[in-house]
């Protein structure tokens, strides 16, 4: 075996999941050919064998030294010249058997060490099997396909993390792309907050805010109420002691419980509550603040000030003349006026004060055109609409295609958190309420993916909408069918909840420490030889550690084309073109600005 072209060198210390290696003086080259192929001997994070009868062990090579670990000065004079490596054991084949992580006949002193050659890499990751998908290319052999379990892949949930430029995106593409055409059944839903990927899928469905063929809606009568009571008022579910956050839960269900006949079927009223995903009008909602804190009445007393009784007040005095308003016009009531009469005569000014600083609120928040896509939902508007939420969730989820993206990049900053939740939830919901239905739940599962998610699933943020409804997932959505996806450049900034439901990561180059250590601290501890190397990965090459993979390993993922739209731009180019001053140029961007639409 010594004569074998493969050895390498011989076994000088064994510890519980390391061995170290004195290379052999004897081999001929550092970088021998071996049927037709280059190999470098001593390279970190390349595989060694160790024969011992009819078992393989193999290791992941760690460190490359010229002195052993442990020696004492007299051992040290002697090895002057001598090369050693530590490897790290991750597995074993036995006879035929296929590979196996774990060890369970460990190698010994002087026990022979090879060069793992490509018939080698075969071995341990095997061939195709079913239910496995091809994401790259073995950064030790050009033709060794690497494969992750799909089922793993999408029901324990994957990360892909990687630094600014180093091809996050580009890896997102490519498995995205291998799930949907090798799986004719599948589902995914991509969030994008950047509009990056429509480019790199030309068949996929993709909704996006003012778009004429197929545009985002997202109603906001779909919002459950801490939702909805954070949105259009902006109170929290810390304020549920006060009276107009009681009061505004109040008119809420009473505005839901009137539109029971719904397109995708009735309702029992009794069921229905503030949460229920329920049309109702938010401009109705504003005009009846409006009435309560604007009205005349004909008592001073609060309990006796009541709307039917103002109402007939305002017909005895205006003989029915008197404005009531307009509440899709945004046009509040007009009343008597209580400056002309005397203190203790009607009219009466209203003792209803509960809901000023929310009816302002609901008002400014009426007017901005950039919440359009949640206050004027297209077919999706009320209950005499054409079109319920078994529409939207078809749309989304239930097109003839197998990709959906959500282009979220019209959509506010500041409602971005509340919309990627509301997405969330409503997914997550149809999943969870139709798990044993014929083509929803756990019949068809569904993967989310979340792009650039460190911008709304921060572990810092406590009040976060999205992360809760994405928390939600990774702890229980694998019951249901129901996987997710996280891509970001800055791991260190995710919630901690959803990285340690994470089953398997793909981590591009990544050059902070903090987003490093993340990934050591999830990968086996005889591992960190291979994830220290994530600083000086190639672009386009990728450390995979987890449940979805056999071993974790050093892959290069294949360029994809067409491409997602998230290159830089050619920066020498534009700078080296001639250009004209056009201020018209910036009164269109300005313009832009103010009305928050591309």
């Amino acid at each position: 075996m010594e004569n074998d072209i493969t050895f390498l060198g011989k076994i000088i210390r064994v510890d519980s999941n390391i061995v170290e290696v004195e290379i052999s003086d004897r081999i001929p080259s550092s970088s021998p050919i071996i049927g037709g192929k280059v190999y470098k001997i001593g390279q970190i994070g390349t595989f060694v064998k160790i024969p011992v009868g009819n078992v393989n062990s193999y290791g992941i090579v760690a460190s490359v030294s010229n002195t052993p670990s442990k020696a004492s000065e007299s051992e040290l004079k002697q090895v002057i010249g001598s090369r050693f490596l530590t490897v790290n054991l991750i597995g074993e084949k036995v006879g035929n058997g296929n590979f196996e992580k774990g060890i369970g006949l460990y190698p010994t002193i002087n026990d022979e060490v090879h060069i793992v050659i490509e018939n080698d890499l075969v071995d341990i990751y095997g061939m195709s099997d079913a239910g496995a998908i091809a994401i790259g290319k073995h950064s030790s052999s050009e033709n060794l396909d690497v494969f992750v379990d799909v089922h793993k892949l999408v029901l324990r949930h994957a990360a892909i993390l990687g630094s600014t430029g180093s091809g996050k995106s580009n890896t997102t593409v490519g498995i995205i792309k291998k799930i949907a055409n090798d799986y004719s059944n599948s589902r995914i839903v991509l969030i994008d907050p950047h509009g990056e990927y429509a480019s790199a899928f030309p068949e996929a469905r993709v909704f996006k805010i003012n778009d004429q063929n197929n545009p985002l809606y997202i109603p906001f009568w779909l919002m459950n109420f801490d939702e909805l009571s954070y949105f259009l008022v902006g109170a929290k579910p810390t304020d549920d002691q006060r009276p107009e956050y009681r009061l505004l839960r109040e008119i809420i269900t009473q505005y839901k419980r009137e539109h029971w006949k719904l397109k995708a079927g009735e309702v029992n009223q009794n069921f229905i509550t503030a949460d229920s995903p329920i049309p109702f009008s938010s401009r109705k909602l504003w005009h009846e603040m409006n009435w309560w804190l604007n009205a005349s009445f004909s008592s001073t007393k609060k309990d006796e000030q009541t709307r039917d009784d103002s109402l007939k007040y305002i017909k005895k005095l205006a003989d029915e003349t008197e404005d009531l308003g307009n509440y899709e016009e945004l046009r509040g009531a007009k009343f008597q006026s209580h400056l002309d009469t005397a203190a203790n005569q009607p009219p009466f000014k209203s003792q209803h004060n509960e809901y000023y600083a929310y009816e302002k609120k609901l008002l400014n928040r009426l007017k901005d055109s950039r919440y359009n896509f949640l206050f004027h939902p297209g077919d999706y508007k009320d209950e005499n609409s054409p079109k319920d939420l078994h529409d939207l969730l078809n749309d989304w989820i239930g097109n003839n295609e197998r990709l959906t993206i959500l282009d979220l990049s019209n959509v506010p900053f500041e409602v971005l958190d509340i919309t990627v939740g509301l997405i969330t939830r409503f997914v997550y919901d149809s999943m969870f309420w139709g798990r044993n239905d014929t083509n929803t739940g756990k019949n068809r599962p569904l993967l989310l993916a979340y792009d650039e998610a460190h911008s709304y699933l921060g572990k810092d943020d406590s009040t976060s909408y999205a992360k809760v409804a994405v928390e939600r997932i990774f702890k229980e959505g694998r019951k249901f069918g129901v996987g997710a996806l996280v891509i970001s450049q800055r791991p260190s900034e995710i919630s901690e909840t959803i990285l340690a439901q994470v089953g398997t990561f793909i981590a591009l180059r990544l050059t902070n420490s903090s987003d490093q250590s993340i990934v050591k601290s999830l990968a086996p501890d005889n591992m960190n030889s291979l994830i220290d190397l994530l600083p000086s990965l190639r672009i386009g090459e990728a450390i995979v550690v987890g449940e979805a993979i056999k071993i974790p390993s050093r892959i290069r993922l294949p360029l994809q084309n067409p491409r997602p739209d998230s290159a830089d731009p050619k920066l020498v180019d534009k700078w080296i073109t001639e250009f004209s001053e056009d201020i018209d140029c910036y009164k269109k961007v300005v313009t832009k600005i103010r009305e928050q639409k591309l």
